[in-house]
C-alpha cells in the first residue's frame, strides 16, 4: 500500500536551532506530519544511527521514519530496536536494489529524480524496487545550494505526467504552493525550512495540511455517550460538528435511556470494544480533532488515554462530564483521578464551575474572579487551557473565560438567555470548539465563533418544541434561517473578540505608573516631556503610514478617512506637542531633535514593515490600536475612572488629555474600528489571523510606549 506522503518533513539540524531536531519532529508529528526523513549530511554513520534511535522513540509509531542515504545506519538502528521504515536515496547514493534487498519488501524506498534520464532508469528497475520519487527542486532553496535548475510548478507537472511512480515535490515549498502542486499531480510535498525554522512547527505543519486538503471539512471524532432524545451526547455532538462545518464521527462510550426530563439508566459496553471503535477509525481516517464527553468509568478513561497517547490527534477538546445539574457526582473517585490524568493530553478542557472544583480538588469557587484563578491553577498544574463557564453563577450575564497558566487569555460576557432549552449545551459548545479550531482558528477566535453559534442555537431552541423537560438547542438554526452555512464572524463580533483578546494589555496600561500619575496630575514634568518628544517622533511617521493606508484603500471613503487621519496627526496633534515642547514657536525642528527610544523604534519598525508589505487589511489593523486605546483611555480619564482628573481645567495636563477625550476623536475611532473589522470579516481565517497579529503587536507596543517614561517609577530624561 502506498504510504501517506501528503506532508513529508525533511529535517535540518541548523534550521532546527537550539531546540534540536527531535523537538521539531515531535511538534510536526503532533501537527499531523505522517512521514519524516532524517537528513544530516555532516554527521557520521554512528551519529545518524543514534539520531534514528532517538527519533524512533519520539515518533513512537505515529509517523513513518526514513533516513536520507545512510542505509547502513538504518540497518544498525533497526538492530538496536528502532522502528526505521525505509530510506531515501539520491542518484549517487547506494543502489535502490541493495536497499530493497536489505530492508525487505515492506520497507519504503524513495529515490530523487528530476530528468528524463532518471525516469528511464526507474522504468528499467524491477517492479516494486522504488515506492516514490522525490522531484525537485520546485523553487530555489538555500537548504541545498547545489540543486539543479528549478522546475517550477509547470515543470513539475510535466515531470509527473511522464513518471510511472508517485512524485513528492521538494524545494522551497510554502503553504501557498501546496494547492497548485496537488493540482499538478503531487502525491505530497516535502518541506524543510518552512517547518524546521518555524517558531511553532506544529502550527506550521497544520497550515500545510489545511492547504493540502483544500478546505475540505475537518474530520471530528466525538468520544461520548449516546442520548436517544438527540439533545446531548454524540447525537448533539454530530449535529454541532455538522452545523459548524465539520464531518462528524462517533465512538460510543455508554448507552443511556433518557429523555428531556432525565436519565433512567446507563449501560457501559466493555472498554475493549471502545478501543476497537477508536482503532478502526484511526486505521482508516485522518482525524483532525477529537471531542471527548461522557466516559462513564475509570476503565474507559484509561482506554481513551492510551489511544490518545498512541495516535496524538492534533486537536483535543475535553468536556468533563462529572457533575449532574442536580449537583450529584457522576464519576467515582477512581474515575475522577483517571480524568485528571487525561488532562495533559487535551488542548482545552471545558468545565462548568462544579466540575472545575472537582478537577482542581478544591472547594467550589465563590464568585467569578475566584473561578478564573482556580482555572489558572488547574491550567498550570496540568498543562491544559481551561475554558471555564460561568453558567452556574447567579447573575444576569453568562461569562466564560479562556484561561492559561499565566491567567485569562480571553474573556467573554453576554446577557443570559432565559430559556428551558439548555439540554446538551456543554456537549454542543465543546464540539463546535473542536471544529472551529480544526478549521484553523486560534483558540480565542474558536471560542468566540463557537459561543456566537451556540447562543443563536439556544435562543431558537424553544421553537423546536421537543419534550416536556429541558429541551435541546436548535443546532441548525443558522442554516434554516439563512439558507446556507454562515461561518464567517460579523464585523461586530470581530470588534468584540479583538477587544476582549487584548484585555490583558488594556489592564496593563491602566496600572502603569505613568498613566496613574498622569490621571491624578502628579506626573513629573520631565517624564511628560520625554513622552511628548517620543510621541512627536512617532506621530511624524504614523502620519506617513496613514498616508500609505490611504493610497491602498479600496474605496474613496476609506481613502479620504485615512488621509484625514494623516493630516490631523500633523496639523492638530503635532501643534499641541510643539506648544509643550517649544512654547510660542509652533511646529519647530527642536520637536524632532530627540533620539528615538527603543520602544519608539520598535513601534515604528512594526508599522513600516506592515506598510512595506503592501497589504491594506494588515496595515489598517496595525494602525487601529493608536485610535482605539487612546480613545478608550481618554474617555475614562475624562470621566475620572482612573484618577481625579475628570476634565478639571486646573489639571496640569488638561490640554493634552482633552484632545483624546474629544467627541470628534471618539467618532474617528468608531469609524476606524468599523473599517478595520469590516475588512476582517471580508477575508478568510488565515488572513484574519494575520490582521489580528498585526493589531495585537501594535497594542502591546502602545503599552510599552506608555511604560517607557517611568519604567521603574523614575522619569527617563
Amino acid at each position: 500500500m502506498t504510504p501517506d506522503l501528503s506532508l513529508y518533513l525533511v529535517t535540518d539540524a541548523a534550521l532546527s536551532g537550539s531546540r534540536g531536531v527531535p523537538a521539531v519532529v515531535a511538534a510536526a508529528v503532533d501537527g499531523g506530519a505522517r512521514i519524516v526523513q532524517l537528513r544530516d549530511k555532516h554527521a557520521t554513520d554512528a551519529e545518524v544511527t543514534d539520531q534514528l534511535v532517538e527519533l524512533s522513540a519520539v515518533i513512537a509509531g505515529r509517523a513513518l521514519l526514513v533516513v536520507d542515504d545512510r542505509l547502513d545506519a538504518a540497518l544498525e538502528a533497526r538492530r538496536r530496536g528502532a522502528r526505521i521504515d525505509g530510506v531515501h536515496l539520491g542518484q549517487s547514493d547506494a543502489s535502490v536494489l541493495e536497499a530493497r534487498s536489505a530492508l525487505g519488501p515492506d520497507a519504503i524506498v524513495g529515490l530523487t529524480a528530476n530528468s528524463a534520464a532518471h525516469l528511464d532508469a526507474v522504468r528499467a528497475l524491477p517492479a516494486g524496487s522504488v515506492d516514490y520519487l522525490g522531484v525537485g527542486v520546485v523553487h530555489p532553496t538555500a537548504t541545498k545550494p547545489d540543486h539543479p535548475p528549478a522546475l517550477g510548478i509547470a515543470g513539475f507537472a510535466e515531470f509527473v505526467e511522464r513518471s510511472p511512480l508517485p512524485c513528492v515535490a521538494i524545494g522551497g515549498i510554502g503553504p501557498d504552493d501546496v494547492a497548485p502542486l496537488r493540482a499538478a499531480g503531487a502525491a505530497g510535498v516535502a518541506v524543510v525550512s518552512a517547518i524546521c525554522a518555524a517558531e511553532d512547527p506544529r502550527t506550521a505543519t497544520r497550515a500545510f495540511l489545511r492547504a493540502w486538503h483544500g478546505g475540505r471539512p475537518p474530520r471530528v471524532l466525538s468520544i461520548a455517550g449516546s442520548d436517544p432524545s438527540g439533545g446531548a451526547g454524540v447525537q448533539a455532538d454530530l449535529k454541532a460538528i455538522a452545523a459548524n462545518g465539520g464531518y462528524g464521527m462517533a465512538a460510543i462510550t455508554a448507552l443511556t435511556a433518557q429523555n428531556t426530563q432525565g436519565v433512567r439508566s446507563v449501560h457501559v459496553p466493555p472498554a475493549e470494544f471502545l478501543r476497537e471503535q477508536l482503532d478502526a477509525l484511526a486505521d482508516d481516517i485522518d482525524i483532525d480533532a477529537v471531542k471527548i464527553g461522557m466516559l462513564a468509568d475509570a476503565e474507559n478513561i484509561r482506554t481513551v488515554e492510551g489511544w490518545l497517547d498512541a495516535v496524538r490527534p492534533e486537536t483535543v477538546v475535553l468536556d468533563p462530564v462529572m457533575v449532574a445539574t442536580s449537583g450529584d457526582r457522576l464519576l467515582d473517585a477512581a474515575a475522577e483521578d483517571a480524568l485528571r490524568a487525561l488532562l495533559p493530553l487535551a488542548d482545552v478542557v471545558t468545565p462548568n464551575l462544579p466540575e472545575l472544583a472537582v478537577l482542581a480538588e478544591e472547594l467550589p469557587a465563590v464568585g467569578w474572579v475566584e473561578a478564573q484563578e482556580q482555572a489558572r491553577r488547574l491550567s498550570e498544574r496540568h498543562g491544559v487551557l481551561v475554558l471555564v463557564k460561568g453558567g452556574h453563577l447567579d447573575s444576569a450575564d453568562a461569562p466564560d473565560a479562556l484561561v492559561g497558566p499565566d491567567g485569562v487569555l480571553a474573556a467573554f460576557t453576554d446577557p443570559r438567555i432565559v430559556t428551558e432549552s439548555t439540554h446538551g449545551t456543554g456537549c454542543s459548545l465543546s464540539s463546535a470548539l473542536a471544529v472551529r479550531r480544526a478549521r484553523g482558528a486560534d483558540w480565542a477566535t474558536a471560542v468566540t465563533e463557537a459561543r456566537a453559534w451556540l447562543r443563536e442555537s439556544i435562543a431558537a431552541g424553544a421553537g423546536l418544541d421537543v419534550g416536556r423537560g429541558h429541551g435541546p438547542v436548535s443546532h441548525f438554526e443558522g442554516l434554516w434561517r439563512r439558507g446556507g452555512l454562515d461561518t464567517a464572524p460579523t464585523a461586530r463580533q470581530i470588534a468584540a473578540e479583538w477587544w476582549q483578546r487584548i484585555a490583558g494589555i488594556r489592564h496593563g496600561i491602566d496600572g502603569l505608573p505613568f498613566i496613574r500619575a498622569l490621571a491624578d496630575g502628579t506626573l513629573p514634568r520631565d517624564a511628560f516631556l520625554f513622552y511628548l518628544a517620543q510621541d512627536a517622533l512617532y506621530l511624524r511617521e504614523y502620519a506617513r503610514v496613514l498616508a500609505a493606508a490611504s493610497g491602498l484603500a479600496p474605496t474613496p471613503e476609506e481613502q479620504a478617512f485615512w488621509a484625514q487621519g494623516a493630516q490631523g496627526a500633523i496639523a492638530g496633534e503635532l501643534e499641541l506637542h510643539a506648544s509643550w515642547l517649544n512654547p510660542g514657536d509652533g511646529v519647530a525642528e527642536i520637536m524632532f531633535a530627540s533620539e528615538a527610544g527603543p520602544v519608539t523604534t520598535a513601534y515604528l519598525d512594526h508599522l513600516r514593515a506592515t506598510a512595506f508589505g503592501g497589504d491594506y487589511a494588515e496595515l489598517i489593523a496595525a494602525v487601529l490600536p493608536c485610535y482605539w486605546l487612546y480613545a478608550d483611555l481618554g474617555q475614562r480619564l475624562g470621566a475620572g475612572d482612573l484618577g481625579a482628573y475628570a476634565l478639571d481645567p486646573g489639571h496640569p495636563y488638561a490640554s493634552w488629555l482633552t484632545t483624546y477625550a474629544d467627541p470628534a476623536f471618539a467618532d474617528a475611532n468608531r469609524r476606524a474600528i468599523a473599517i478595520v473589522t469590516a475588512a476582517a470579516a471580508d477575508v478568510g481565517p488565515e488572513k484574519r489571523a494575520r490582521m489580528y497579529s498585526a493589531f495585537e503587536r501594535a497594542a502591546q507596543l502602545e503599552l510599552d510606549f506608555f511604560a517607557a517614561p517611568l519604567p521603574d517609577g523614575v522619569p527617563v530624561v
